[in-house]
């Protein structure tokens, strides 16, 4: 085995002897003017930290959750007026846990609950259901005729003959298990929402309006003079209990979350500290490093409030993988600095040397970490969109802060003499095979065809287990309830409850029936509507359906004196008309004004993937046999139609996403490289961290949908730095004319105790998300966690591997050195 060698540049210990004309042009235009480099960084630092203390904003949008361009979404879009209710709403539900809901002081406080919501800002009043709407109304056939009126009697005033008069229009309205509860303790409000509150103009605050669920509702009657309970999460013990589904209270509570959140970001700041200190003994480069990568931070959140973006519960986890990419690239240049002035190099100089050296792979890997966020641009889910942008916004100022300030900073502060002097020491030791020499003998191994072969066909054998068990990933949620938050949240429980006591779920798909106006009350067009509602209710996975024909049906029946044999669809005109004028009073949901427009909702068990594919699967197929001018079968509305439009979209993205990213490493890598062979090197071990990490979100139960879906991508951009760093300065001495086991052994100490260390510094800054209340950054947290470890044993350990075999010694073949020699991945 041979021993590590110097490197080629000189050891200058007084800046006077060393040429500031040397060095490319954007080298001379930094060092050269160092001082006025270092005030215009700190102005623009400042100036973009005010940015982001008075204009930065967390402002999640429902419209930003799904697709514009997908052909459901934008069905539902053309439509959307037409269909109140069936877009993004509230249930609240009011439980009495020591009586059922004929209790007065029940009633007086649905009926509290009930103002609140009606004159909360962005509720969609005209549509609000609950036993104190007026538009919910009961109806009754009688020798008479009709007979009906709201639920609530009118004069209501707590009697016991008003009580039993709301029990029997219950009864009447046929609202068990939507409205009511099946065992009678709890009722439901249903609020839809408006796009933009109707005062103002401006898009919901949905933070704003959970609060207001919390505070005027649940602190005010479940948890009267105990909030503290209430935000522990906690289920009131009073008599009343308010639970709340529904988007605008998942955001809610996802943005209650990453508040708390937040002191991650300051515990991944203190882990890094700690781990870079322990690594480099010395305060100052260690203070350096981790202020450079929050400068970057500042950056990132003050260019994305100043181009006026705001951040959601998606994009709020970018600061922290700014912070780690930041981290990442300037410990690298810590330790290049650190082994110069080890060796007799004055700071300045030896700060040049470093940004000479590991300047182009740097920017290389930025660009691919930039790429793999740009590329999330291919999704049409606009919070994904705006998450590549201001990750990719992050990515660019790296450049800034972390390959230039960062080198300028150190040039002038340097590192301390004890801690270079251990690094040369620990240097030595390695050459002599002692201390880390033992780790780095192990790794040489590699370069050696036995322990190579073994290396490969193990990674090849984890590369087809992990293909054969990803084949199983699924695309969507793979849970009941919001897989966003835990299982034991508040949230989920209220979900589980109205799951358990509602015989209708939350869960809405809806096909919409297209016509001309009046077209819908056309006896053929009923009639395949209600066809279609058969077919949809022979799927397990949908409780029932509702649309218009049940309603005609019923009247029809009730305008003939109940007869049994005149629930159905007559062919009179004359007879639909009526049954549709009378339906308008009761079930104006159901069609639109001029009936143009009539839906049929299907409630669906869950919305887990496999049940929106089958039901998607049996709308389809029946929209495209039986569409036709006079009416069409349009995809989807409601919530789980949205959600369907979104995993489709996610389906058709994510391989996509992945051969865009990975076609830019590719290119980066030969840009970098020049050579088809070395990005080979580079390539494989990503390729393999992809397929484990599908295969772990098998293991670990996590679909692929909104929350995951960048996840990969970012591990393929990340992880490449390992290789670039490690990679090209492997070639760098195998182009000096070193075997391959000299030149890894070189790399090794030059970088590769920086790759071990990021690596684990990365994953130390991320595995604490596992902890986290919000289920989706839990999830992120595990996966870049084994990607950022698994990058980098497949750097360590299968760069050296693949090498043998594709990037053998320079001296085995003239063609190869020819080449070797046209090529210079890392400049003298």
């Amino acid at each position: 085995m041979g021993t590590i060698k110097q490197d080629t540049m000189p050891v200058i210990s007084d800046p006077r002897d060393f040429d500031r004309r040397s060095g490319n042009l954007l080298e001379r235009l930094v060092f050269n003017h160092r001082l006025l480099f270092v005030l215009v960084m700190a102005s623009l630092t400042l100036l973009l930290g005010y940015q982001a203390a008075t204009r930065l904003e967390l402002r999640p949008s429902f419209e930003k959750m799904i697709p514009h361009g997908q052909p459901y979404i934008q069905n539902f879009l053309e439509n959307r007026q037409s269909l109140r209710g069936l877009g993004n709403s509230v249930r609240v539900v009011v439980e009495n846990t020591r009586d059922d809901i004929f209790d007065p002081e029940y009633l007086e406080v649905l009926k509290q609950v009930n103002d609140e919501l009606f004159l909360a800002q962005g509720v969609d009043r005209a549509w609000m259901k609950s036993l104190w709407s007026p538009a919910v109304r009961w109806t009754e056939v009688t020798e008479e005729g009709f007979q009906g009126g709201p639920v609530m009697p009118d004069g209501y005033a707590g009697r016991p003959e008003d009580i039993e008069q709301l029990r029997q229009n219950i009864n009447r309205a046929g609202i068990v298990g939507s409205l009511v509860a099946s065992d009678f303790k709890s009722s439901m409000l249903v609020v839809p929402l408006l796009d933009r509150a109707t005062a103002s103009g401006q898009g919901i605050d949905y933070h704003q309006f959970s609060r207001l669920l919390e505070e005027r509702l649940r602190d005010k009657y479940e948890f009267p003079g105990d909030s503290r309970a209430r935000q522990a999460g906690e289920d009131g013990g009073g008599q009343y209990k308010i639970r709340v589904i529904g988007f605008a209270k998942l955001v809610g509570d996802l943005i209650d979350g990453l508040i708390q959140v937040m002191m991650f970001f300051g515990l991944a700041v203190l882990t890094s500290l700690a781990i870079i200190y322990l690594y480099t003994r010395c305060v100052r480069s260690t203070l350096l490093v981790v202020a450079c990568s929050l400068t970057a931070v500042v950056w990132q959140l003050g260019i994305v409030a100043w181009l006026g973006y705001a951040i959601d519960p998606y994009s709020v986890l970018v600061p922290f993988l700014i912070f780690a990419i930041g981290v990442s690239h300037a410990a690298q240049k810590m330790n290049g600095i650190m082994q110069d002035i080890a060796r007799g190099t004055h700071k300045l100089v030896a700060a040049r040397y470093t940004f000479r050296r590991l300047f182009l792979a740097g920017v290389t890997a930025l660009l691919a970490d930039a790429v793999g966020f740009a590329v999330l641009m291919l999704i049409d889910i606009p919070v994904i969109q705006d998450l590549a942008i201001t990750a990719s916004i992050g990515v660019a100022v790296l450049i800034f802060t972390t390959l230039l300030m960062m080198p300028v900073a150190l040039s002038y502060v340097g590192v301390g003499r004890k801690a270079a002097e251990r690094a040369l020491r620990i240097d030595t030791n390695a050459a002599a095979h002692r201390g880390f020499g033992h780790v780095w003998d192990f790794l040489d191994r590699f370069t050696t065809r036995r322990w190579a072969t073994g290396a490969v066909l193990v990674a090849a054998l984890m590369g087809l287990g992990g293909f054969w068990v990803a084949l199983q990933l699924q695309i969507g949620d793979l849970d009941s309830g919001a897989p966003e938050l835990r299982a034991d949240s508040r949230y989920n429980r209220d979900n589980a409850y109205i799951t358990s006591h509602y015989a209708l779920s939350s869960d809405l798909f809806a096909v919409m029936v297209k016509t001309p106006p009046e077209g819908c009350l056309n006896y053929q067009t009923l009639v395949l509507a209600d066809r279609l509602a058969w077919e949809l209710q022979q799927h397990p996975g949908v409780q029932t359906t509702v649309s218009l024909v049940n309603a005609v049906r019923q009247i029809t029946a009730g305008t003939f004196e109940g007869n049994p044999k005149m629930n159905s669809l007559q062919r009179n005109q004359n007879v639909l008309n009526y049954a549709a004028q009378q339906a308008s009073v009761n079930t104006p949901e159901l069609f639109n004004t001029d009936c143009s427009l009539m839906p049929v909702i299907a409630f669906l068990k869950d919305h887990k993937a496999q049940t929106l594919d089958e039901v998607v699967a049996i709308a389809e197929r029946f929209a495209r046999e039986n569409s036709t001018p006079e009416h069409q079968f349009l995809l989807a509305a409601g919530n789980a139609g949205i959600e369907a439009a979104t995993n489709i979209v996610v389906r058709e993205a994510n391989r996509t996403m992945l051969f865009y990213v990975y076609l830019a490493v590719i290119l980066f890598c030969l840009i970098t490289f020049r050579s088809w062979r070395a990005a080979l090197v580079a390539l494989l071990p990503l390729v393999l961290t992809s397929i484990l990490c599908e295969a772990l979100m098998v293991v670990m139960g996590i679909g692929v949908k909104v929350a995951t879906l960048p996840v990969i991508a970012l591990g393929v951009g990340i992880g490449v730095d390992y290789a670039l760093y490690l990679l090209s300065v492997q070639l760098h001495y195998q182009r000096q004319g070193l075997s391959l086991s000299d030149a890894y052994k070189n790399a090794v100490a030059f970088t590769g105790r920086v790759v071990a260390l990021v690596g684990i510094t990365l994953a130390a800054g991320v595995v604490a998300w596992a902890w986290s209340p919000i289920k989706f950054q839990a999830d992120m947290g595990i996966l870049l966690t084994f990607m950022f470890l698994w990058n980098m044993l497949g750097a360590l350990i299968l760069i050296p591997a693949l090498s043998h075999f594709l990037l053998p010694s320079a001296g085995q073949t003239r063609t190869e050195r020819k080449k070797s020699r046209r090529a210079e991945a890392v400049p003298a």
